[in-house]
């Protein structure tokens, strides 16, 4: 896959950024370079090394487990811990300055 000049005015487009001639050049460049780099990547043969829970293993590591069970704390179970109630709507709304029954309004800050 390739990117293309016109790839690169239309994500700088949605990303509201200006871009000469030559920064366009120049991202398209590293762009596919980058692209290139990882098709490179995708041809090496990974089936053999293991997968790995977390790139640096001085952190946070359980020794005393083998393999990747020494990362059991990246994953866990999703619990909210000390759930409050929320403000109701009403009592959320009414110090805005600017609100209808539902929402609060807010001046458009972005413009085109």
């Amino acid at each position: 896959m390739k990117v293309t000049d016109k790839d690169v005015v239309y994500v700088a487009e949605l990303a509201n950024l200006e871009l000469t001639e030559e920064e366009r050049a120049g991202m398209l460049r590293d762009l596919n370079s980058i692209l290139e780099y990882v098709d490179r990547l995708d041809e090496l043969d990974t089936s053999e090394v293991p997968p790995m829970a977390q790139v640096s293993d001085r952190y946070g590591r359980n020794e005393a487990k083998p393999g990747s069970a020494r990362f059991a704390y990246a994953s866990r179970e999703d619990v909210v811990e000390g759930l409050r109630k929320s403000l109701a709507r009403e009592e959320a709304l009414a110090n805005a300055p600017d609100a209808d029954e539902e929402f609060f309004r807010a001046p458009k800050v972005i413009e085109r």
